[in-house]
């Protein structure tokens, strides 16, 4: 589990305090890795201290993380300093958050960061890290993932190492996210719930953080009863309990699938979960009849016939891509998923997108 949080409005101006306890030495910097909305805009950026060899890497959001760039960060850090860094510092939404988990990791263990994709392949502690999460939704500041493109996959590295240190919770800093994509993370949560809540991998532990989520989500995304900043507050710790949900249990169809999109197309994975849990009644009859509710009330609309035009070898690697991710198969169907899930099914449901 994450071992520290700071929460609430404004926390975000602790950073310092937190920091200045864990810096090493003049020639031990601590990278804050920044969302590049960011750049420019003085309201977030004045708050970060920069001291010694401290450095502000602005981290373009367009795609998702691969592994190639990872592995750059990784080797940039090497050569510009002759030490380790104090921390890494990820401010900004999963993306961002991804790669300062990837990228402190990467510090302590040797080879490439596609090596690692997979369930408990790191054997060294990270580098002290810090998450600061600018939008709501994907549990990227709570979860013990990292997910990263591949050569061959779309993967996430799974550690008991991969998890921050520290967490800082600040809702204002959610405060200028777009409507679609506050939306579409938000319903990442929402996801994380509905798979972790119907899985066969539930226990006590993650169904307890489940359910709050689930009920945070209906509030915020069914209700009119919040103020714009109950709202933000209520969604950080929606995040937050999807995250804890997951961590301890496992997602399910709409991700494995969402990951083929991701890895062939790009479709970032917000987007991505919305655009397949459209078109699983099937699986999960009363979450996607809520989504759906959802959607029509913030008068979303998705992407439609991404697929249309797609090769037969292209649906086969985005099939290949969602079957290797076998724990979330068998979460969602059990331990004989492989004779439900075929490849024609998997065919004809990317199809309808």
């Amino acid at each position: 589990m994450v071992s520290r949080v700071v929460f609430g409005r404004g926390s975000f101006n602790q950073l310092d305090e937190i920091l200045d306890t864990k810096r090493k030495g003049r020639n031990a910097p601590f990278i804050f890795y920044v969302d590049d909305v960011f750049k420019g805009n003085h309201w977030l950026t004045s708050r970060i201290t920069l001291s010694y060899k401290d450095k502000i890497i602005y981290v373009p959001t367009k795609e998702e993380p691969r592994t190639d760039q990872i592995d750059q960060l990784v080797e940039d850090i090497i050569l510009e300093y002759s030490e380790l860094p104090s921390g890494i510092i990820g401010i900004g939404g999963g993306t961002v958050l991804d790669i300062a988990k990837a990228v402190s990791l990467m510090l302590t263990n040797k080879g490439e960061s596609k090596d690692y994709q997979g369930w408990d392949l790191i054997k060294h502690p990270a580098i002290y890290h810090v998450g600061i999460p600018t939008i709501s939704g994907t549990g990227a500041e709570v979860s013990r993932t990292t997910i990263l493109t591949g050569p061959v996959r779309k993967l996430g590295i799974n550690s008991d190492y991969t998890p921050f240190d520290q967490v800082i919770l600040d809702p204002e800093l959610t405060k200028d996210v777009p409507k679609d994509q506050w939306f579409y993370t938000g319903m990442d949560c929402f996801v994380h719930c509905v798979e972790s809540l119907t899985g066969t991998y539930l226990n006590a532990f993650s169904e307890s953080y489940g359910e709050k989520a689930y009920e945070l989500c209906k509030e915020i995304f069914l209700e009119d009863t919040l103020s714009k900043e109950e709202s933000q507050d209520k969604l950080m710790m929606a995040s937050w309990h999807g995250g804890m949900s997951i961590a301890y249990s496992q997602v399910g169809v709409a991700h494995a699938m969402s990951y083929g999109l991701g890895y062939l197309l790009g479709i970032k994975h917000g987007v991505g979960n919305c655009i397949v849990f459209d078109h699983l009644e099937e699986y999960y009859p009363e979450g996607v009849a809520i989504f759906k509710q959802m959607k029509a009330k913030h008068n979303i609309q998705l992407p439609q016939g991404i697929c249309a035009n797609l090769e037969q070898d292209q649906f086969d690697t985005m099939i290949d891509v969602a079957l290797s991710l076998e724990p979330l198969w068998e979460n969602a169907i059990g331990k004989n998923w492989k004779t439900i899930i075929t490849r024609q099914k998997l065919q004809e449901l990317y199809k309808k997108m």
